[in-house]
């Protein structure tokens, strides 16, 4: 049986450089997955509610209460939205709300509400796809390196007997395996973030189309 602890202490430093980055690669990304996981569950809970209590609301003013008291992205952008239209109303007829309609200047407001709440969502997942893409070639490097320096080390000795030879070697090929165990939960959580995130961003542009059309009802 391959016992990972004599790879750490009978390699060199670049081998044991290649273990500890690995290591250290796993730990960030299980704590991007797990912290992502989380947000995105209390997210959708919040979201969930909030859009239902916000279109049941019986006014406009109540439902910007319920806004201010969410934190999902929806009940952001519809104070992104509600705020926007107050500042319309207010600067109307001078400086730029002057050359802005309405409709434009609120579907500038909340395309930017929108692209920021889709950014806060997408953090963590450029690290997931950097191990993901990264991780295998770095233990891949280890394991070339680590033969190397099996090699070198039974030719110096003159033993090429197979019992000589298996355990440096199926010692070193422990990197490449550490690599892919490192990169495989990565790649799986990228996708599955991606597709989360979708779905969410889905469902947050039809509300904002929604938001949009509301906020226009309010002037009339």
């Amino acid at each position: 049986m391959m016992d990972l602890s004599l790879v750490l202490h009978s390699g060199d430093p670049i081998l044991q450089s290649v273990f500890g980055l690995l290591v250290l690669m796993s730990i960030v990304s299980w704590v991007v997955i797990v912290a992502r996981s989380r947000l995105l569950w209390v997210m959708k809970r919040h979201q969930q509610r909030f859009m239902s209590q916000f279109w049941e609301a019986s006014d406009w003013q109540v439902a910007l209460n319920l806004a201010a008291k969410n934190q999902s992205p929806a009940a952001k952008l519809a104070t992104t939205g509600a705020a926007g239209l107050q500042h319309y109303r207010a600067h109307e007829g001078r400086g730029l709300a002057k050359a802005v309609a309405l409709d434009d200047y609120l579907v500038r407001q909340l395309r930017t509400g929108l692209s920021q709440e889709t950014a806060k969502m997408e953090r963590g997942l450029t690290w997931l796809a950097t191990t993901g893409s990264v991780a295998p070639f770095i233990g891949l490097f280890g394991t070339v390196w680590g033969i190397y320096n099996a090699l070198v080390g039974i030719a110096a000795s003159g033993n090429a007997s197979l019992a000589t030879v298996a355990g440096p070697i199926g010692e070193a090929l422990v990197a490449t395996a550490a690599g892919l165990a490192v990169a495989i939960p990565a790649v799986v959580a990228y996708n599955a973030f991606i597709r989360a995130n979708r779905r969410f961003g889905q469902e947050l542009d039809g509300f904002t189309h929604d938001l949009h059309a509301q906020l226009l009802s309010e002037v009339n």
